[in-house]
């Protein structure tokens, strides 16, 4: 026996006699059992349904004989040879030889095979080559294959690997990640719950146009339809949610499917679905992988000449223009901004689109709508022009209808969506202020609106700091957790926002200074922004023009419970996230609503822990803030910590 591998699986004191046990040598899972005085080792699964032989019990039989048997479904075997009783179609277990050396379990094991190259290997070198870096997910029962050949190209430094705690938070973080690059990250789930679990993640996604791939297990395709565990339909699931979707079969032609899932994702900027059975991952390929060389053209669309005439007409004809700029306008926001400084407009931007001016900017004037500034609102109902560039119309920003409006959208279905606009122009951004800009001026009969922006800030940052007096014995008022954050938060930081509250205040109260803001937007999902940090930091691993930016999370303490534990997932890999959770035990937003409506305040109060304590048992940086005065110094703190820190402040809930 010396051309075997002779690798030790336990000690003898490990099992008593009459016992068994599961234990592995290198990726071979095994049952070891001992009974009357020998040792043996064999196949760990029951070739029933694969049940583990190793937590079953060797038990008496009715002729006297002991057997191992099956925990799953009773099937016997030999603790020793392995071979069943008559009767079983089987012919027993293989078995691999044994020998005790000083006290420890050796197992002799043939020498490893050369890893045979499969389905998925063929597939996840395919999702390198166009580009996928980063997989959130987590490796489960009906995925293993397909989470093998992920495992090899994160060993040969071609991906990365974050295994979350909850589906739902692979999906946010995988949307972020897209939102944030404009390029997808995978995510991965078994089969059933887990993939039903990511489906809030990818509704986020598609419905702001992030890419994403989705990848998810499934049983085997013999077991498909007649109801076995954790078998769904997963194409209906995925059916609305994704632009494209596809199970990957024994005949498919693997690496393309993968290139029209991931060039889908990127084009159509939304959710690419594969379906993989279990029995399909592991079958053997010799494709090559396949590249995006000669798949992709060029994607500027740019406007018509005649809108771009009858555009410089009515731009250098108004008195009073404003920008408005949504986050589909964010690649275009240098352009903007000197197109602005041309026409002395100010600009304000959609919630969305928060960051995408600086608010120290001359012609920045906040945010519009709902979550926004009175600033942004003045300058609207005196505008006679307002220039929409990558924005949607959502009713939270609130786009007076009435006023001349040239929109500019790259997809034609946004052009007049909700109502008709006087000049709806189809282009990139980019290309409509290319087209404009040397043609553009400022009216000769134009109002000076600069002094008066600067005048409107004035009377804002004064309301601003009456505000903070406004603080008593409840509770942080959140003007002065968004004052703070606005001096201390650099200027390069990412910024992930929940949803509540605490996100309305953000837009009304936080000043940006060039820090990139995520959100999720036309879902608006409670619970998003600690896992879209997940998926903001591992973009700064990824991509050269984000690497060492600070990833940002804000939430209240309803939004950070929902993801809770993910805080685990950034101490296991030392992410660098701060996250500024405002907490009131309520969730405040829906208690404002219940109160506008008419309705009894009902089932809006929370019974939490102390977060900062939390998060320091779960080996992060954990500090509480009770007064205002001291907002600062702990953020100051937690940014200065190499890895993932939570600043507890204790808010009121009315001062908003």
């Amino acid at each position: 026996m010396s051309d075997l591998d002779w690798i030790k699986v336990a000690d003898v004191t490990d099992l008593p006699e009459g016992r068994v046990k599961t234990v592995t040598a290198r990726k071979i899972s095994i049952c070891l059992s001992h009974y009357d005085g020998q040792w043996a080792a064999m196949d760990n699964r029951c070739p029933h349904q694969g049940g583990p032989l190793g937590e079953g019990s060797i038990e008496r039989g009715v002729e006297g004989k002991c057997w191992i048997r099956c925990p799953w479904h009773g099937w016997d075997f030999d603790p020793l040879t392995g071979a069943p009783p008559g009767g079983h179609e089987d012919t027993g277990q293989t078995t691999y030889p044994v020998e005790i050396r000083d006290g420890a379990v050796m197992v002799g094991l043939a020498v490893e095979p050369q890893h045979v190259r499969t389905v998925t290997d063929a597939m996840a070198e395919t999702m390198v080559n166009w580009g996928i870096q980063s997989v959130f997910g987590m490796v489960g029962h009906s995925n293993l294959g397909l989470a093998d050949a992920i495992r090899r190209r994160v060993a040969d430094g071609e991906m990365r690997f974050y295994g979350i705690r909850h589906e739902g938070a692979a999906g946010f973080a995988a949307s972020a990640y897209g939102k944030l690059t404009g390029r997808p990250a995978a995510c991965l789930t078994i089969a059933g719950p887990g993939a039903t679990n990511l489906l809030t993640g990818m509704w986020d996604a598609k419905v702001d146009r992030a890419p994403v791939l989705a990848l998810t297990g499934q049983v085997q395709t013999q077991v498909f339809g007649p109801g076995a565990f954790q078998d769904i339909d997963l194409a209906s699931a995925f059916q609305a949610v994704s632009r494209f979707s596809q199970p990957v079969l024994s005949t498919s032609k693997h690496t393309e499917l993968v290139s029209l899932a991931v060039k889908t994702a990127l084009l159509e900027r939304d959710v690419a679905h594969l379906v993989f059975p279990d029995d399909v991952q592991t079958l053997p390929s010799d494709a090559p992988a396949a590249v995006p060389d000669g798949r992709m053209g060029g994607a500027v669309v740019k406007p018509s000449d005649a809108d771009v005439t009858r555009a410089v007409t009515m731009m250098n004809a108004a008195k009073r223009p404003m920008i408005i700029v949504g986050h589909g306008a964010w690649e275009s926001r240098d352009q903007i901004i000197a197109m602005a400084e041309v026409l002395g407009a100010p600009v304000v931007t959609t919630f969305k689109g928060k960051g995408l001016i600086p608010d120290s900017h001359p012609n920045a004037a906040g945010v519009l709508g709902r979550s926004g500034t009175p600033i942004a609102s003045w300058f609207m109902n005196e505008a006679d022009l307002l220039i929409v560039l990558g924005a949607s119309f959502s009713n939270h920003t609130g786009i007076e209808a009435s006023k001349p409006i040239i929109q500019v959208d790259f997809e034609r279905m946004q052009l007049g969506k909700f109502h008709p606009v006087e000049l709806p122009i189809w282009g990139e951004i980019g290309a409509f202020c290319e087209a404009v800009g040397p043609v553009v001026g400022k009216s000769a009969d134009a109002v000076e609106q600069m002094p008066e922006l600067a005048e409107r800030w004035q009377i804002w940052r004064d309301e601003k700091v009456a505000r903070l007096t406004e603080e008593g014995s409840r509770g942080v008022h959140s003007a002065a957790v968004f004052e703070a954050l606005s001096r201390v938060a650099p200027a390069d930081a990412i910024i992930a926002v929940d949803v509540g509250n605490n996100t309305y205040s953000f837009g009304r109260y936080f000043e940006t200074k060039g820090q990139r803001v995520l959100m999720s937007g036309y879902l608006g999902s409670i619970g998003f922004s600690l896992p879209a940090a997940l998926g903001a930091w591992a973009a700064t691993q990824d991509i050269e023009d984000l690497k060492g930016r600070k990833v940002i999370s804000i939430s209240g303490d309803g939004g950070f419970g929902q993801y809770a534990m993910e805080l685990t997932t950034a101490v296991k890999y030392g992410m660098d996230i701060t996250h500024v959770l405002l907490h009131n035990n309520e969730l405040g937003k829906i208690s404002k609503e219940q109160r506008a409506g008419d309705w009894e305040v009902w089932e809006t109060n929370l019974v939490n822990p102390s977060f900062a304590a939390f998060a320091r048992l779960c080996g992060a940086h954990g500090a509480k803030v009770t007064a205002g005065v001291d907002v600062e110094a702990a953020l100051i703190e937690a940014l200065a910590v190499p890895g993932p820190a939570l600043v507890e402040i204790m808010t009121d809930v009315d001062l908003v």
